[in-house]
């Protein structure tokens, strides 16, 4: 933080505690203290935890935006990805983390939704350790195949697939919107389909590309990619609509197979107990920083079409996300055994 910076931080914090002073004892401190902490904010570098593997598309969407937060507020930013366990690892170093706002974690449902269905035990509670902030963007899974393959688009991937018999494909882990997806698949479809866990997307699709894997799951920003690049066909998209970036692929209903069309997307959770001042400042930062034209672009260029909504409306999402997940689950006959 520059000089300049830090005599306005502590002006702001002088003035609040001054105002304070006409109010009753108790609130007066209190809400001088949480006017002060948030005049305060950030105090020191920021660590934004993404889901996956550095190098990866969400760790890539984390960059954009630290950049732009470093840029508003004079500090220092470190994006600090802690792949594993299907984002297991990563949430809960930010759920134990010192809840000041110095450390949030920018993530995908799996974390916060789907683990917490599958896993019978985690180190963090996804609701009670945890404050939303807000959600970034939406998207979803495309199913993707080698550009050599006999098939063009999803019905004829499934016919391929009934007559062929144990095809194998690749996602980014168990209990993954792509595992959840691929299963409903084989359940709708009978198709006899095999599920292969990667710790990562881009491990998957070297197996795919050297014949390993029959089929796999891609982000729209890598589908997109190695289309272009004449190594992969994108047969479809699980999402409620069609993305920017990969126009010409259509979604799963539209080519006749219901019940995908559950998005996907990209919210920033702080710990719990962070003051909510300065919840509100980073939700204020984030909503801002989405709506440039420029991280708008590159949210597109990944394959999420942008959203940046309040901490409320990220709640009411999650609350109405929760049980259609729990459903799709069951649905597709999804354990972690």
């Amino acid at each position: 933080m520059t000089k300049n910076a830090g005599l306005r931080v502590r002006r702001r914090t002088v003035l609040a505690l001054g105002a304070a002073l006409a109010l009753p004892g108790g609130a007066a401190w209190a809400q001088a203290t949480a006017q002060a902490n948030a005049n305060a904010f950030p105090s020191r570098v920021i660590r934004i935890v993404p889901f996956g593997t550095a190098g990866g598309p969400i760790d890539a969407i984390a960059r954009v935006y630290a950049d732009k937060l470093q840029q508003r507020w004079g500090q220092s930013i470190i994006v600090d990805a802690k792949p594993g366990a299907s984002g297991i690892i990563a949430a809960d170093a930010v759920a134990k983390a010192a809840p000041d706002g110095h450390t949030v974690m920018l993530t995908l449902p799996l974390t916060h939704i789907n683990n917490a269905i599958l896993q019978p035990k985690l180190p963090y509670d996804p609701v009670k350790d945890f404050e939303p902030i807000s959600q970034l963007a939406l998207g979803g899974p495309m199913l993707v195949a080698r550009a050599d393959a006999p098939y063009s688009n999803l019905p004829e991937f499934v016919a391929f697939a009934k007559q062929k018999k144990n095809l194998t494909y690749g996602t980014w882990g168990n209990g993954s919107a792509a595992h959840l997806m691929g299963e409903l698949l084989k359940r709708q479809t009978g198709a006899e389909l095999i599920h292969v866990p990667y710790k990562a997307e881009a491990a998957a699709h070297n197996d795919l590309f050297g014949g390993q894997l029959d089929f796999a799951w891609a982000n729209p920003a890598t589908a997109r990619a190695q289309a272009q690049g004449g190594r992969m066909k994108v047969l479809g998209i699980a999402a409620s609509g069609r993305v920017s970036s990969l126009p010409e692929v259509k979604t799963f209903a539209e080519q006749g197979f219901a019940g995908f069309d559950l998005d996907s997307w990209i919210g920033v959770y702080a710990p719990a107990k962070t003051p909510p001042a300065v919840l509100q400042k980073w939700n204020d930062a984030l909503r801002e920083i989405t709506r440039m034209p420029e991280v708008r672009e590159k949210l597109a260029s990944f394959g999420f079409e942008p959203l940046g909504n309040t901490a409320a409306q990220f709640k009411a999402s999650y609350a109405a996300d929760y049980p259609r997940v729990a459903e799709l689950i069951k649905a597709a006959g999804v354990t972690l055994d």
